[in-house]
């Protein structure tokens, strides 16, 4: 299986599992001061984990300095938003991508995304 790069306007995402699994793993680098939506999705639970740099998780109203090497957790439609404070690489897996991601905030203008 190839992996898939998906290039992001914040940095770029890895999808290493094929997409008929029941679940999805990939690699998220993040550029130094930059940040993802603020954002929620309809149907899909995640797991996050920093394996290098810096970021910031917001988890609905809380923010937390990551860990290195700790999982986090984003049940489905809780708000949540990753910023890098130095250029930052995660490993996310989850369950299938479906539903949408409703963007509440982007710095890139970008709409919701039906996956």
């Amino acid at each position: 299986m190839t992996s898939r790069k998906i290039l992001k306007p914040w940095g770029s995402e890895l999808k290493f599992t094929k997409k008929s699994l029941p679940y999805t793993g990939k690699i998220i680098t993040i550029k130094k001061g930059k940040r993802i939506s603020l954002q929620k999705h309809s149907q899909k639970t995640e797991t996050i984990l920093l394996q290098k740099g810096e970021s910031l998780l917001r988890i609905g109203d809380k923010e937390v300095r990551m860990k290195p090497m700790f999982g986090y957790t984003i049940k489905k439609n809780v708000v949540h938003r990753l910023t890098a404070i130095e250029t930052s690489q995660l490993i996310e897996v989850s369950t299938p991508e479906k539903g949408t991601t409703f963007r509440i905030e982007d710095d890139y203008n970008r709409k919701n995304e039906k996956l």
